[in-house]
């Protein structure tokens, strides 16, 4: 993606068939996707996002916008598999009431929200204290959670780069099974804590505008600061191309 990192070229179905058919018994094993302000991140070579994105399994391009800067830069755009569709899609089509589940972030409400909406009989909460990735303590606590749960999926919702370095940390673990996802607002979206942008926004590419307009005071500086340099990025390539 704009010559920063390798993405799979899949769709959100594409995604969700991979995932879908990898066996809960597998090594633990993670799906990481990308938006403009990851790749900013990941341009940096010794980010820890980097290494985190370098172990996963499959990683997904998650934003209409980066897909836009590509063909702008190269003439080709890229599949898009939005991270709230493929949570959603998990949630409606492949995970059934009794599969176990880790959540990791979020709250009570949150996971009694999951239930009630899919009847889940095996999800499990753990909830880390703020600031928790600068932690080892708190970090080796959620570890041995997961550890103590084992479950066929790992939703991690406490923020990027913390949940996919604590991803990687988890598929570095001997033992472990299943696999895990950074799916940030997805949860949320899906129990309707959280409103979504309206289909034509999403479609449009527009969804940053409607969650900032939403947010401004906690989502301004990831749109409207961390985010730029990918199109710097973007720019640079074109005229490369050019």
């Amino acid at each position: 993606m704009l010559g920063v990192i390798g993405l799979a070229p899949l769709d959100t179905e594409g995604a969700l068939a991979a995932i879908a058919a990898r066996d809960p018994a597998s090594p633990f094993a993670y799906v990481v996707t990308a938006n403009a302000q990851h790749l900013a991140l990941l341009a940096e070579p010794a980010h820890p996002l980097r290494a985190a994105y370098d172990a996963a399994w499959l990683r997904l391009n998650d934003s209409r916008v980066l897909s836009r800067l590509q063909r702008f830069a190269t003439g080709e755009g890229f599949p898009v598999a939005t991270g709230s569709d493929l949570t959603r899609l998990l949630f409606e089509r492949v995970i059934a009431p009794g599969d176990a589940l880790v959540l990791v972030g979020g709250d009570a409400a949150l996971a009694e929200a999951l239930r009630a909406r899919f009847g889940l009989t095996a999800l499990h909460l753990h909830v880390p204290p703020m600031a928790w990735a600068a932690d080892p303590a708190a970090v080796q606590a959620a570890l041995d959670f997961v550890r103590a749960h084992p479950a066929r999926f790992v939703f991690v919702i406490t923020g990027a780069p913390a949940s996919e370095t604590f991803l990687r940390r988890l598929a570095a673990e001997p033992g472990l099974t299943g696999t895990g996802l950074a799916v940030g607002s997805a949860l949320r979206f899906l129990v309707g804590q959280v409103r979504r942008a309206p289909v034509w926004m999403q479609r449009s590419g527009l969804e940053w505008l409607f969650r900032l307009l939403s947010e401004p005071r906690r989502l301004w500086r990831r749109y409207l600061v961390d985010s730029m340099p990918a199109v710097v990025i973007a720019f640079r390539l074109w005229r490369r191309n050019s």
